[in-house]
């Protein structure tokens, strides 16, 4: 198949009227709060009606099983062995697109904070890798996880500054090496603004007990002996050699990118200076140890000073916590944006349209910008939806999900910015006091199961038709140079 014939499959495919992440649903033209109620082969329309939703329905039918069979001969045709996360290299960033051996890449995945917490158990390994499979197993190429876990507590990874439990330190390695098994990049946040695992506070903390004069937490951002602690943390992490697979972090392409820290946010001052100076040093910093990885902030996607159009009309009720979207992911050695969004606790009183509504604008400003403005990827790095919250359903999370995917699709057909999405979070079963209310275990979420597959799916075959439509490139033009059509 010719670049332009693939194109114009994509095109045809993406032109369907029904959702792609709907198609399997028998509620596929319900409202998601309708779900709750008897499905539609209750509603009221005519007759007339009935007959001719029949007949859109049967021709939609017809269209997908032709494009099914151009599919079939497609995937065939490029190879089985190959996928969405193949390749063994180092993931790059290339203008606004990953790369993985000279091919796009789509960062299509899921949160898991707790790998290295359970690895360090050898007893609970299982459950890593029970999740990392069946991750794999569902098309899922990335994890994002924690390779910090600051102060006391029996797997803690720094007990003290400078100071690393190596057992803990052991289930990080055994983390990287399942996730290399199952051709899982990993992305590694290096640091907390959140106290559940130390974080901030605790360097905060470890500084006042060697008399630091420190007020509040967030001089971390600023206290130079906080800072040194936190560089030395990067530097024992990145060259840290793998127990298992004998590589050191900073060679080893089973990493994805490092994270500076888990959604910084600095209150005291909210013109951004203050997080902006620290990002520009630890960039720097992160890149002299290492040439071989991207990085990113770890950011939540807040607009700060440097676009305040965007404040009013883009952050929910106009927050500002001290970052900076835009100037923050300008900093060189930053190698791609992330984005984060929970509508549900953003604007918890707002009603679920509402929520879907404010995350389709915060989606499309973000992925305008890191396009047009940024000119780099953009990864939705966070994003879910809590059982826990009134009234749910899971209609209510699947829209949520396929809202963000059909976001990430659009972009990455047309050569956008956005290069993936990782939901919160992954579970297995046996790990009940892991439930906050976002996760997702396969086994038990059967229709958001699907949504996830689905995304898989459709990356997986813009990847290789991407990949394809590369491939034909210098033959063409070889046959253009002799004389051939």
């Amino acid at each position: 198949m010719a670049p332009h014939e693939l194109q114009l499959f994509i095109a045809a495919f993406t032109s369907l009227q029904v959702p792609f992440f709907h198609l399997a649903s028998p509620h596929r033209h319900c409202h998601p709060k309708q779900r709750r109620e008897p499905p539609c082969r209750h509603s009221t329309h005519t007759q007339r009606e009935r007959e001719q939703g029949m007949r859109l329905f049967g021709a939609h039918r017809a269209a997908l099983l032709v494009l099914a069979c151009v599919v079939v001969v497609v995937i065939h045709g490029l190879g089985e062995a190959e996928a969405l996360g193949g390749g063994g290299g180092f993931v790059r960033a290339q203008g606004t697109r990953f790369v993985l051996d000279g091919n796009p890449y789509y960062a299509n995945g899921f949160n898991a904070y707790w790998l290295m917490l359970l690895a360090a158990d050898p007893s609970q390994r299982g459950k890593v890798t029970a999740a990392l499979g069946e991750a794999a197993g569902h098309g899922l190429t990335v994890a994002r996880t924690w390779a910090f876990s600051d102060g006391g507590g029996g797997n803690a990874l720094q007990l003290s500054p400078g100071n690393y439990n190596e057992n803990t330190f052991k289930g990080l390695d055994f983390v990287l090496s399942e996730a290399r098994k199952y051709g899982i990049k990993v992305i590694l946040s290096l640091v907390d603004n959140y106290d559940s695992f130390g974080g901030r506070k605790q360097y905060v903390n470890w500084a006042r007990a060697q008399g630091q004069g420190i007020g509040s937490d967030d001089e971390f951002f600023t206290n130079p002996v906080v800072k040194g602690f936190y560089k030395n943390h990067v530097k024992t992490v990145l060259t840290r050699k793998n127990t298992i697979t004998g590589v050191a972090y900073r060679d080893d392409p089973t990493i994805l990118a490092w994270e500076l820290m888990n959604e910084p946010r600095c209150q005291s001052d909210l013109s951004g200076r203050t997080v902006q100076s620290w990002i520009t040093e630890m960039a720097a910093h992160v890149k002299s140890i290492d040439r071989n990885h991207m990085l990113e902030v770890g950011l939540e996607g807040f607009y700060g000073a440097s676009s305040p159009s965007r404040i009013a009309a883009v952050n929910p009720s106009g927050y500002q916590l001290g970052t900076d979207f835009i100037a923050n992911n300008q900093v060189p050695g930053i190698d791609f944006a992330t984005v984060h969004s929970y509508p549900d606790q953003w604007l918890s009183g707002k009603d679920d349209q509402a929520q879907l509504g404010f995350m389709g604008r915060w989606l499309d400003a973000h992925i305008a910008d890191a396009q047009a403005v940024l000119r780099k990827p953009l990864l939705i790095a966070e994003f879910g939806k809590s059982w826990k919250d009134p009234g749910y359903s899971s209609g209510q999370r699947d829209a949520l999900y396929g809202t963000v995917y059909a976001k990430i699709y659009e972009s990455a057909r047309r050569g956008g910015a956005t290069v993936g999405g990782l939901f919160w979070q992954l579970l297995v079963p046996g790990m009940d006091s892991y439930r906050d209310g976002y996760e997702v275990v396969f086994g038990e979420t059967p229709s958001t199961t699907g949504v996830i597959t689905t995304n898989s799916r459709r990356l997986r075959f813009l990847s290789k038709a991407f990949a394809r439509a590369r491939q034909a490139q210098p033959a063409r033009g070889k046959g253009r140079h002799n004389g051939g059509k």
